[in-house]
């Protein structure tokens, strides 16, 4: 019998890809997104829940549409604005910023932990950004080192019943580097030099979503049934925390 696994964020280039590494791992992915990143990006013979995350009560109608637990749930939602430097950034740019980052993921845990089996798991995408400051990044940088933090909090108090962990790429080639799934076109061009950038990795090169799903469906299963609380840096050498 296959496990649930909710996947909040999952029309995004990660969260594609995640559908498929989950299902081939014997997970039943179910999707929650925007309304818009669902029209783009329908997934045949997925379950599929349009969800506002930064809404509260959206976030929580959306979970209770489920019906029956999930034995996995993994925060897939974020998106980045702008390059300015951050005290540059307008208030409404820093709020719309955290609020799409920081708050949609507190907003989702406090939905899906209630319903997460005994022995489930929590993963979060955070990013290098939250530990290695670079420049015009400001706002999105600060909401993944509070994701972070949150990370740490919950694994200490959802004990031992749910175990939380985080992933941290550096820059995955999605359409994220060009705003985000749902938010962006997709087809613009990125926010950064891939050649320059790849160049400066040991490894040689931008990461791809299959590296970054590889370790997030490790920290979902048994064989990480003692990892709780911790980050998994994914970024090819790039930061050696």
């Amino acid at each position: 019998m296959t496990k649930r696994l909710a996947l909040l964020g999952g029309c995004g280039g990660i969260g594609r890809q995640l559908v498929i590494d989950a299902q081939a791992a014997g997970w039943t992915p179910v999707v929650f997104d925007l309304p818009r990143s669902i029209a783009a990006h329908p997934m045949e013979g997925i379950e599929m829940h349009a969800v506002d995350a930064s809404d509260p009560q959206d976030m929580a109608r959306a979970v209770s549409e489920l019906g029956t637990p999930v034995a996995g749930f993994v925060n897939l939602c974020g998106f980045v604005s702008g390059n300015e430097p951050l005290l540059e950034r307008s208030v409404a740019e820093w709020t719309e910023v955290l609020s799409g980052n920081l708050n949609a993921a507190f907003f989702a845990a406090k939905a899906f932990a209630p319903i997460i089996t005994p022995g489930g798991a929590i993963v979060q995408i955070g990013s290098g950004l939250g530990h290695l400051a670079r420049s015009g990044y400001g706002p999105y940088a600060i909401a993944k080192a509070g994701i972070a933090a949150m990370t740490r909090q919950m694994a200490l108090e959802l004990a031992p019943d749910i175990r939380v962990n985080c992933v941290a790429p550096s820059a995955v080639d999605t359409a994220f580097l060009r705003g985000g799934t749902g938010r962006s076109d997709e087809d613009a061009p990125v926010r950064l030099d891939i050649e320059a950038y790849a160049a400066a990795i040991p490894l040689k090169r931008v990461a791809l979503p299959g590296d970054v799903t590889g370790p997030v469906l490790f920290l979902l299963s048994d064989q990480a049934s003692y990892v709780t609380g911790q980050t998994l840096h994914v970024n090819g050498g790039a930061f050696m925390p």
